[in-house]
């Protein structure tokens, strides 16, 4: 069960999605909530810093003025969470982004869910970047929200973008508490004749979950490397699904994220409320 949720509001785009979702989420739950904002200071501003105790104090102030933005942006939090009557605590943080990156990723570490909005790649923003790094670096499940997401998240109906691989199954056994208590699981596979071993394959997978008590069904189906995303996006909307469950692939490189495909892909261009896991 998650009872320990971290939620990272923006404070440079919107953060009416996730304060929603979290706080509905954690209201469904009994759950506590940790809602951390990051109000950015520039990198420019952090190399000035060698140039001794007068330029550390410019880099100071502008930290605090960070501290403050971040802070702003998590009043609306504040008062939701209160009128919910939630366990929560606020953590508004002032930093570089890759440092802010790094703090993200290591609360994440200690909860047992991390909640953040869909990266924009288009739109110029440090917001961007700390959803994935997020996902890089918690060790557990992540649960991307939509920009246009609004209102309370209740997932009832769940798609398990199913592919035999670790990070796939990793994401089934993240996506527990959800899938418990749902009133409809699918199996989504996409060319598994041709991808996934017999041994992990759907009908497995399906043997799997009944055993521990959830009903499923499969949806099998076919389609180009390049309209893997799509298509899952097509049933998603004509299965009128809530959320759906995948691997979230990727690999460093020179200390550099690499989304794999598909899921960069997903996350580009998600309609659905989407766990992944690293």
């Amino acid at each position: 069960m998650y009872k320990d949720i971290l939620v990272h509001v923006p404070t440079e785009r919107p953060m009416r999605p996730v304060i929603d979702g979290s706080i509905s989420l954690a209201a469904q739950l009994n759950a506590h909530v940790d809602a951390v904002a990051v109000g950015y200071v520039a990198t420019s501003t952090a190399y000035v810093m060698e140039g001794g105790a007068a330029v550390a104090a410019v880099f100071e102030m502008e930290r605090e003025r960070a501290v403050e933005r971040a802070e702003a942006a998590l009043t609306v939090f504040k008062t939701e969470a209160a009128n919910a009557g939630l366990s929560f605590a606020c953590h508004p943080l002032g930093a570089i982004p890759a440092d802010a990156a790094a703090l993200l990723g290591e609360m994440a570490r200690l909860h047992d869910l991390s909640i953040v909005l869909q990266p924009e790649p288009a739109q110029g923003s440090f917001d961007n970047d700390v959803p994935s790094e997020i996902l890089f670096q918690a060790g557990g499940p992540v649960l991307f929200l939509p920009y246009n997401f609004r209102g309370a998240f209740k997932p009832k109906r769940i798609g398990i973008c199913w592919d035999g691989s670790r990070l796939a199954a990793r994401a089934m056994r993240d996506a527990a508490p959800f899938m418990a208590r749902a009133e409809e699981i699918v199996i989504i596979t996409i060319n598994e004749a041709d991808a996934v071993p017999d041994d992990v394959s759907a009908r497995n997978l399906a043997k799997h979950l009944g055993r521990r008590g959830l009903s499923t069904r499969t949806a099998s189906l076919s389609a180009a490397r390049a309209d893997i995303q799509p298509t899952i996006l097509s049933l998603a909307a004509d299965e009128n699904l809530d959320l759906l469950v995948m691997g979230g692939y990727g690999h460093s490189r020179l200390q550099e994220r690499l989304l794999g495909g598909v899921t960069r892909a997903m996350l580009e261009a998600m309609t659905v409320p989407t766990l992944m896991s690293h």
